[in-house]
């Protein structure tokens, strides 16, 4: 009883960062595999996952009306489904690195990816779309970004990650980040 709670709340969001890391682990995997795949097993895996995210946002939504403790740890989380689910970020390993908010682990991949293009391993529409998904990511964990980075955002960022940026900046409380996923969670399953 000492913990006042303490040792529950930890349990809890570490069972929430492995259930996301899964969902972001299978997203991932099936983009790997996708040559690998027939386009209607790939779908219907895509939207089985898609569905497990929705699955896993509502539950969060539970838990955020009735622990007020654990908002500020789950709206990061939400973000990440959100951006998941409305396919403003389409890789997953970039997601993953955003939710458990790892800005070094990000600008890591983003070297790699600088080198690959370099050597001709990562083809340029590739590159443009994960750095982009990468600098937005690490602007929302408030990191400073460098002119030419800002540069490659405003001159590369399509509306889907216009979007997101937009309307996470706009939410405040983790019920407004509830709402907006509930509603991208329905936009996907239509």
């Amino acid at each position: 009883m000492a913990s006042r709670g303490t040792t529950e709340t930890s349990k809890l969001k570490q069972n929430l960062e492995e259930q996301l890391d899964r969902l972001m682990q299978q997203l991932q995997d099936l983009e790997e595999c996708r040559e690998e795949l027939d386009a209607d097993e790939y779908e219907e895996t895509k939207k089985e996952t898609l569905e497990q995210l929705s699955e896993f946002n509502d539950s969060l939504k539970k838990i955020m009306s009735g622990d007020m403790t654990l908002v500020d740890e789950l709206s990061g989380m939400q973000l990440a489904i959100q951006a998941a689910i409305s396919q403003a970020f389409k890789t997953p390993e970039v997601i993953r690195m955003f939710a458990k908010k790892q800005p070094r682990q990000l600008r890591t991949k983003l070297a790699e990816m600088d080198r690959d293009l370099m050597v001709g391993k990562l083809p340029r529409d590739l590159y443009t779309q994960q750095k982009l998904e990468i600098l937005t990511a690490l602007r929302k964990l408030g990191e400073k970004l460098t002119g030419d980075d800002e540069m490659f955002l405003s001159t590369n960022a399509g509306t889907a990650l216009s979007q997101f940026e937009r309307v996470s900046t706009d939410l405040g409380s983790g019920d407004k980040v509830f709402a907006l996923a509930s509603v991208e969670v329905e936009k996907a399953k239509q």
